[in-house]
């Protein structure tokens, strides 16, 4: 595609921020992109590259019958550049796609610095611009300054929770005579989690320890301030006392090869790295203290040694009213030429990033170039999930998952979860492949990854 004399401003560098410039810059159209780390750091960032995943190294499901692996496989049709980049540093995670997110970030940076249409700029952006075609996508840790003028702009539709990041520990510190390697159900072609298993009374220890243990608690906190989804351990473990292990240590599927039988209950490790030199602790998202960490987890069978190359950490989140202020083209209402993409928007988790950026990228461009709008579906698990997003009749937002429960009925009953899934996924990649075919810009877009 010939470029064009108009450019875009990205605030962010995110996912969202990336994946849209990316978008935009492989269809001509010039792309200034503003990250305000290493300048500016947050609470939750460790380097200085773009795209950092600072909460786990996982997107979720590849199986295209479940809402996660649906969306990757739309987005795949679509032309997402980042799930693309995220395929080739992939680690071993069962059925999950997870990626060694050093290498993810870096390869991600790479390709933003290489592309002749996009001028990274390293400072951050205070304020709002007040005209011209601008792409927010400064995520949910949004600076402190552009979150004042965002709340201004918006007014009481500003809202914000809490989210919460898992440790990392160093592989050589676990006791491999404890912990094996298994995936649940033998998911994956090979053995892709570590595996910790507790026995009943380690796992009540463990859960008194948790329960009493130091927290760091932010001026104002409460538990109902907590997203759902990133629940720090110990507040599920408030719960009730087997609700972690019904959760996120829960044993089924596993075995543990010392003693032939299934554990009362299974810390499972997740690999950092190709390398296999760290692992992340699934589910453990923590507000306690860095001490309280090192001397609880250090509970867990195979553990009593480990070394924790990152201590878990607890985070204010952002995120607006979208249903209130945002079109299904993620445009502001108020303001055209304005939108806003990824955790800002409220579309939760990493690869929902992607998807809303690859909307705001494909959405900005077709504005330039006088085009339709990239509509989706409902049918589709993208659709459905930016339908929910911008649809003014949805009621008390908070941050969403793709999830099969937001897609319309299917025409006629299916009976049984697994086949009825199996339809919605069907359904639905027939939808996205209709859109492909049709759109001039997803057209240009296939033409020029095959030329």
């Amino acid at each position: 595609m010939l470029p064009t004399t108009e450019s875009v401003l990205i605030v962010g560098a995110g996912l969202a921020g990336c994946e849209a410039a990316l978008q935009l810059a492989d269809r001509g159209i010039s792309v200034t992109l503003h990250e305000m780390r290493p300048d500016t750091s947050s609470p939750a960032h460790h380097t200085e590259h773009l795209a950092e995943l600072v909460c786990s190294n996982s997107f979720k499901s590849k199986d295209p019958n479940t809402a996660a692996g649906l969306l990757k496989s739309e987005l795949m049709i679509l032309g997402s550049k980042l799930l693309n980049i995220a395929g080739e540093n992939s680690v071993p995670a069962g059925g999950a796609l997870a990626v060694d997110r050093e290498a993810f970030s870096q390869q991600v940076t790479r390709a933003i610095e290489s592309h002749p249409r996009i001028r990274l700029i390293r400072e951050e952006v205070p304020r709002i611009p007040d005209h011209g075609r601008v792409i927010l996508a400064s995520g949910p840790l949004t600076s402190d300054s552009l979150t004042s003028d965002l709340a201004t702009l918006l007014g009481e539709t500003h809202l914000a929770f809490y989210d919460a990041a898992a440790p990392i520990v160093d592989t050589d510190s676990l006791d491999r005579d404890i912990i094996f390697a298994a995936s649940r159900y033998d998911k994956g072609e090979s053995a892709d989690y570590l595996n910790a298993p507790m026995d009943r009374p380690e796992y009540e220890a463990f859960i008194e320890a948790l329960l009493s243990a130091q927290r760091v608690v932010s001026k104002g906190f409460e538990r109902t301030d907590l997203f759902s989804a990133c629940q720090p351990i110990e507040e599920i473990a408030r719960s009730g006392k087997d609700a972690l292990r019904f959760g996120p240590l829960k044993p089924v599927g596993l075995t543990d090869p010392r003693t032939g039988e299934r554990p009362w209950a299974v810390v499972q490790l997740r690999a950092e790295n190709l390398d296999l030199t760290s692992y992340n602790l699934v589910g453990f998202q923590t507000n306690l203290t860095w001490p309280e960490q090192v001397r609880v987890f250090r509970m867990i069978p195979g553990l009593d040694h480990a070394d924790f190359l990152r201590h878990g950490v607890m985070h204010r989140n952002t995120f607006i009213d979208a249903p209130r202020v945002l079109d299904p083209t993620l445009s502001l209402r108020a303001r055209p030429g304005l939108r806003i993409a990824g955790q800002l928007s409220g579309t939760e988790g990493y690869t929902e990033a992607i998807a809303s950026g690859l909307l705001a990228g494909i959405n900005t461009a077709a504005e330039i170039l006088c085009t339709e709008p990239l509509l989706l579906p409902k049918e589709s698990a993208l659709g459905s999930l930016i339908s929910y997003a911008t649809d003014p009749g949805t009621k008390r937002y908070q941050p969403m998952h793709v999830n099969f429960g937001l897609v319309p009925p299917l025409p006629s009953r299916v009976r049984g979860k697994r086949e009825r899934y199996a339809a919605y996924s069907e359904r639905a990649i027939a939808a996205i492949r209709v859109i492909a075919q049709t759109h001039p810009l997803i057209e240009t877009a296939s033409e020029d990854a095959q030329s």
